[in-house]
């Protein structure tokens, strides 16, 4: 009996597990069939998604395009309005800068016109005081040479009409001496000629005693020698007559000759003795007039070196006015020139802030001065650094250049400006490269190469991710995605119909 109920017990269970089995094939199927339908409607979700986000970045992309042109315009006639106004205010201020720059240069060109005129005149005014003072120099110096010469000259007509005056009473004592010398010397001659009439007499008594006492003696013999002496002087006269009368002239010429000899001759001697003696006064008068001549020739010499060393100075003080003049004319040149130069940098520096003032805000037209980021204390202690004397060349310097504090200060905020801008700039640029560099790296993840594909892509390592969690059961994937929300919904679009069971509800 056990065995024939076994049989029976064992067909429900086989039709159990047919059942089973049959079970197990339908769901099977069903999964399958699932499944299918979730890949197919992940496909063409993904497919949707793709061109739900190409038609949205487009989309984006048309409305950026047109609202940047929107903005740009907009943009646009606020800078022009604001251009406007700004060309209007820096024109203004331009104007008035202008004149105050204009006023100011023309103010500084009269100054330095009158101190050079008033210099030019000062120099030419010291020039012709020298001049002047040369001259009466020069004049004084004439009239000193002059009165010297006149002295001199008085001097020598004084000394000349005294040693005329000398000579000529010394001539006269002369020709008184020698005529007392003729008085005595015929005084004189009048007794030696009484003397020797006397002594001849005397001679010719004697002789003729003696010649009778010869003739007494001699008689007989002199009357032969006579007769022979008679006859050789009678032809001896005979032939000597003419000769006789000639010898007889001339020993009468030549005894008077020899009296006048004798005379001349005592009257020399005296001339000579006092001739002597005037030529001893003469010469000592001559060394004298000598040793004067000798002083009024140094003296003119003296005078003459003075004269040249004068002349030698004022040839110095003209060829050192001249230079003075030519280097005051080169000076003048220089600065006329470098007065150019200053002319063509304040145009310059005028082009330059009349550019600059267009480029100026508002707030730069309003306030063009920033206020000082001194302390009181501290602006104090400025004030009493400048207000002292300063001691270097460099502070006095710096002293010439206190009314450019200003223009400085505006210098240096558009210095401190031009270096933030550069700063910014640079920082802008650096986030533009790495902007590019994001964009390059955007480009390079929407586009397929092998470049991109040979190098890591965010992208591509997204998509490669399940949507669908690992760890939740077959049979609950299917209403698991029942609940979830299309991503047409969460992009904030219609959802468009399943192409398979025409919804967007359920698989």
């Amino acid at each position: 009996m056990p065995d024939k109920r076994r049989p029976r017990a064992a067909a429900p269970a086989m039709a159990a597990e047919d059942g089973l089995l049959l079970l197990q094939s339908q769901a099977l199927a069903e999964e399958e069939a699932a499944k299918t339908k979730e890949e197919m409607l992940t496909r063409f979700l993904k497919d949707k998604l793709a061109k739900e986000e190409r038609s949205s970045a487009l989309n984006l992309h048309k409305l950026s395009t047109q609202w940047r042109a929107v903005l740009r315009e907009t943009k646009d006639k606020e800078l022009r309005q604001d251009i406007e106004i700004l060309s209007q205010t820096f024109a203004r201020v331009m104007d008035c800068k202008d004149g105050v720059i204009e006023q100011s240069l023309a103010t500084d060109l009269e100054e330095a016109e009158e101190q050079h005129a008033q210099a030019l005149r000062s120099h030419l005014h010291n020039i012709d005081r020298l001049l002047q003072l040369q001259r009466c120099r020069l004049t004084c110096l004439e009239e000193g040479y002059g009165a010297q010469l006149e002295a001199l000259k008085t001097e020598f007509e004084a000394e000349r009409r005294t040693i005329l005056e000398q000579h000529e009473r010394e001539s006269c004592y002369l020709r008184d001496v020698v005529l007392a010398a003729e008085q005595n010397y015929a005084k004189n001659d009048h007794e030696a000629t009484l003397n020797f009439q006397s002594a001849r007499d005397d001679i010719k008594n004697k002789s003729l005693q003696e010649k009778q006492y010869s003739r007494m003696q001699l008689g007989g013999k002199a009357e032969v020698l006579w007769e022979q002496f008679q006859r050789a002087v009678q032809s001896y006269a005979e032939a000597t007559e003419h000769q006789k009368i000639t010898f007889e002239a001339l020993k009468q010429k030549d005894e008077k000759s020899s009296r006048e000899i004798e005379t001349q001759a005592k009257k020399l001697q005296k001339l000579q003795d006092s001739v002597t003696a005037t030529k001893g006064r003469i010469a000592a008068h001559l060394r004298e007039s000598e040793e004067q001549n000798r002083r009024a020739w140094e003296e003119k010499q003296r005078v003459l070196r003075q004269l040249q060393e004068l002349k030698s100075e004022m040839n110095q003080a003209g060829a050192k006015a001249h230079g003075s003049l030519a280097r005051l004319t080169a000076q003048s040149s220089a600065a006329l020139k470098a007065l150019a130069q200053v002319v063509e940098k304040a145009q310059r520096i005028l082009r330059l802030a009349e550019m600059c003032r267009r480029l100026e805000t508002e707030e730069e037209k309003v306030l063009p001065f920033y206020p000082s980021s001194l302390a009181e204390g501290e602006q104090r202690d400025a004030r009493r650094v400048l207000e002292e004397t300063p001691a270097e060349p460099l502070a006095w310097a710096m002293r010439d250049y206190v009314g450019l504090e200003r223009f400085w200060q505006r210098f240096n905020k558009a210095k401190l400006e031009e270096q933030a801008l550069e700063r910014e700039r640079a920082a802008l640029s650096q986030r533009n490269r790495r902007l590019r560099e994001l964009l390059r790296q955007y480009l390079a993840g929407i586009s397929v190469s092998q470049e991109v594909l040979g190098e890591p892509n965010s992208l591509l390592a997204v998509e490669r991710k399940s949507c669908v969690p690992r760890d939740l059961p077959r049979a609950g994937r299917a209403q698991g995605h029942q609940g979830v929300a299309h991503p047409d919904s969460l992009l904030g679009g219609d959802a468009c119909p399943d192409p398979i069971h025409g919804s967007a509800g359920t698989g």
